[in-house]
């Protein structure tokens, strides 16, 4: 079997050593246009670990997946991907036009960005999970990412670093306004992702006991509707309110009512039967959801 080589990019200038692009004059942040890079990059499929965050707007001639449907992406995708992450390119790659903005962490260390860049979380979303976008969404995205060029081209002074993070915050907080309308335009399909990870949610909890398998990771449902997990919570959030995670505690709450109600196990034993190593973080958990104790709640009832 053919082991897999992942070529490490640690910094913004070995990528453009690497693509063959003069590297920029400031060593923090830089945008390479793809007919550049694709042109440029090493022949055939290869891997890349970058050490940087990396923002790509491509457009795609003809369809491409999402979930089970085909969506037409011919006005543009973005995807987002944060330091440390693999990304894959295969040996015949149809993108038509478009960019890619590089930003090193150093350049966001100790201001306001750096320290919120962990609530973006379409950095953590699958490449099926982009970003797609309108020709208006196209331009107000390309405004920032002028005014970041400008900055980096021009003379390094004082004010360099403070005008490139704010412009990349504000492009940042487009992006999650356009995510929010791709979210509501999705309607649709997001109540089909719904329903079916209400179904796995029953059919886990519907088991006879949990001991052995224990308490559903967030993962376990996402890996399941073919999706990352932070798009998962996301989606979820926006349809229905509730994280990925209230919807789970939500759901045991309701299978230990039920044991509460109808048996005579002790509070530890249905903590077990629901997959609680430790009978307290059961307690903890239903009480934070219904305001009573287990013992309290099968007093009243």
């Amino acid at each position: 079997m053919k082991k897999e080589v992942i070529i490490e990019i640690e910094s913004i200038g070995d990528l453009h050593d690497l693509v063959q692009v003069p590297r920029p004059r400031h060593p923090l942040v830089s945008v390479i246009n793809h007919t550049d890079f694709y042109a440029r990059r090493p022949k055939g499929e290869a891997r890349y670990r970058f050490g940087f965050y990396t923002i790509s707007c491509k457009r795609f001639e003809g369809l491409m997946h999402y979930g089970k449907g085909h969506y037409d992406f011919k006005d543009g995708s973005l995807v987002f991907t944060a330091p440390g992450q693999v990304i894959g390119t295969g040996p015949k790659v149809c993108v038509e036009e478009g960019w890619a903005l590089f930003v090193h962490p150093d350049l966001l260390y100790g201001t306001a960005l750096g320290k919120k860049m962990h609530e973006y979380n379409f950095f953590h979303y699958e490449v099926n999970e982009a970003l797609h976008i309108s020709p208006e969404e196209k331009a107000v995205i390309k405004d920032c990412l002028s005014k970041i060029e400008r900055e980096y081209q021009g003379t390094i002074d004082k004010h360099t670093q403070g005008l490139i993070v704010s412009n990349i915050e504000l492009l940042l907080n487009y992006c999650n306004r356009f995510y929010d309308r791709q979210f509501y335009t999705r309607a649709k399909v997001n109540a089909d992702v719904v329903q079916r990870f209400e179904v796995l949610l029953k059919e886990y909890f519907g088991q006879p006991t949990l001991i052995e398998a224990g308490l559903p990771p967030v993962t376990y449902f996402s890996s399941r509707l073919n999706l990352s997990p932070n798009y998962l919570a996301d989606l979820l959030q926006k349809a229905t309110g509730k994280s990925t995670l209230e919807h789970i505690h939500l759901e045991l709450v309701d299978r230990a009512k039920s044991l509460l109600w109808g048996t005579e196990s002790s509070i530890s034993e249905i903590a077990y039967e629901l997959g609680f190593e430790h009978p307290s973080h059961f307690t903890k958990i239903f009480k934070a959801k219904t305001g009573k104790s287990p013992s309290e709640y099968r007093g009243v009832n």
